[in-house]
C-alpha cells in the first residue's frame, strides 16, 4: 500500500469537537475556529497526531472545539508547555492559540523564545486589542487614546507590534490576515502549517463587546481595498479600489505613491518574503493605518534549523558515543559531593 492510500482522509467536521462553543455571539472567533478547520483536514495528519495548547483567554478556549488533543494552560505558558512537547514528541503537530493579552503581556517572555529558538511550532495570536474574557480592560496591543474600564480617559501606551516584536527575536515565519477574510485566513494557516519552524500568525479579531469595529478599516468591504495591502511574493505592493496605488520606499521609509505621471509599478517595492535580512519584513511590519495603508499575508518566510530538531541530533550524538546510560548513572555521575556535620 503507498503512503499517499494510507493518510487519513478528514473533513472539517472531523476536526469539530462534541463540545459547546461558548464565545459571543458574532465573535470573530468562530471564524478563526472554522478556518482552522478547514485548513487542517486536507493535510493527511491523524487528528491524533496534533495538539492544540492555550493559555487563558477568550482565544484560549480553542483546545476545547478542536477534535484533537489538546492542553489548557495557565495564564502567557502556553509556548513553554508547547515546547516542552515539541521536544519530547517530534512527531506531534504541535499549535499555540493565545491572544494580545494572554501572549504579550505575562507570556511575552515565553513567546519570544519560543521563537528566537525556532522550535517547530504554529502560533496563533488573536488580537482583538482589548482583554476580553477579563471584560474590557485595556491591552499591550491597544492604540492610544482607547477608552476601556482600565483607561477611562484613553490609554496613553503606544502599543506593541506583534510582528514587530517577532523580527526582533529573529523569526522566521509571520504572517497577518482578519478574521473575516475567509480565504485569505484559510491560506495563511496553511502557509504556517507547512512552515518547518516557528510560525507567527497575527490575526485582527473583532471583539464585539469591548471593542466592536477597531479593525473596520481593514474588514468593511468598501474601505479596506483602500487601507491594506495583500502580499505576494514576487509581486510589487500594489493597492486601492482602483489598484492605482502604491509602496515605493525613500531610503528606507515607505511612502504611498499614484501610480500613472511617470510613476509605474517598476517605481514600487517588490515583496520578497525570503530575504535573508529582516529589514524590509520590519518595514512592512511597521505600516500602520492611518498614517499608512496596512499589510496582509506572509511578511517573512525563511530556513533555519528548528531548536527541537538540533537537540534531537545532539542526543543521538551523545548515545552514538556514550551509549543510552540510565537515570541512576546520571544521578550518580559527576559533581557529588557529601556534606558532613560539624
Amino acid at each position: 500500500m503507498s503512503t499517499a492510500t494510507m493518510l487519513p482522509t478528514l473533513t472539517p467536521k472531523d476536526l469539530a469537537s462534541d463540545q459547546e462553543i461558548r464565545w459571543c455571539p458574532g465573535c470573530g472567533d468562530y471564524s478563526i475556529l472554522a478556518q482552522m478547520k478547514k485548513a487542517l483536514a486536507p493535510l493527511g495528519i491523524p487528528r491524533e497526531k496534533m495538539v492544540f495548547i492555550s493559555g487563558i483567554g477568550c482565544s484560549s478556549r480553542f483546545p476545547y472545539y478542536m477534535n484533537t488533543y489538546g492542553f489548557h494552560t495557565i495564564h502567557g505558558r502556553a509556548p513553554t508547555f508547547a515546547t516542552g512537547l515539541k521536544a519530547a514528541r517530534p512527531d506531534l503537530t504541535v499549535w499555540v492559540v493565545t491572544g494580545d493579552g494572554d501572549g504579550l503581556s505575562i507570556g511575552g517572555n515565553h513567546l519570544i523564545h519560543a521563537i528566537r529558538r525556532n522550535i517547530d511550532l504554529k502560533i496563533i495570536l488573536f488580537n482583538n486589542e482589548i482583554y476580553g474574557l477579563t471584560k474590557g480592560q485595556y491591552s499591550p496591543t491597544s492604540r492610544p487614546g482607547t477608552k476601556s474600564k482600565t483607561t477611562p480617559a484613553g490609554s496613553l501606551d503606544r502599543p506593541l507590534r506583534p510582528l514587530s516584536l517577532a523580527l526582533g527575536a529573529d523569526a522566521t515565519f509571520i504572517a497577518r490576515t482578519v478574521d473575516v477574510d475567509i480565504q485569505h485566513l484559510t491560506q495563511t494557516l496553511g502557509r504556517a502549517a507547512a512552515h518547518k519552524g516557528t510560525a507567527l500568525v497575527e490575526v485582527y479579531q473583532n471583539c464585539l463587546i469591548f471593542n466592536d469595529n477597531a479593525f473596520k478599516y481593514a474588514s468593511d468591504k468598501n474601505v479596506k481595498s483602500d487601507n491594506m495591502v495583500y502580499l505576494e511574493h514576487g509581486k510589487p505592493l500594489v493597492f486601492g479600489k482602483n489598484r492605482d496605488k502604491g509602496i515605493r520606499l525613500n531610503g528606507l521609509e515607505p511612502e504611498v505613491v499614484t501610480l500613472g505621471n511617470g510613476v509605474t509599478e517598476k517605481d514600487l517595492l517588490v515583496h520578497n518574503e525570503s530575504a535573508a535580512s529582516p529589514t524590509l519584513a520590519g518595514v512592512l511590519s511597521r505600516m500602520v493605518y492611518p498614517e499608512m495603508p496596512e499589510c496582509l499575508g506572509v511578511m517573512r518566510c525563511v530556513e533555519r534549523p528548528t531548536f527541537d530538531g538540533q537537540m534531537r541530533q545532539q542526543h543521538e550524538m551523545a548515545v552514538q558515543k556514550k551509549g543510552k546510560g540510565k537515570l541512576e548513572g546520571l544521578f550518580a555521575s559527576d559533581d557529588m559531593w557529601e556534606v558532613k556535620g560539624s
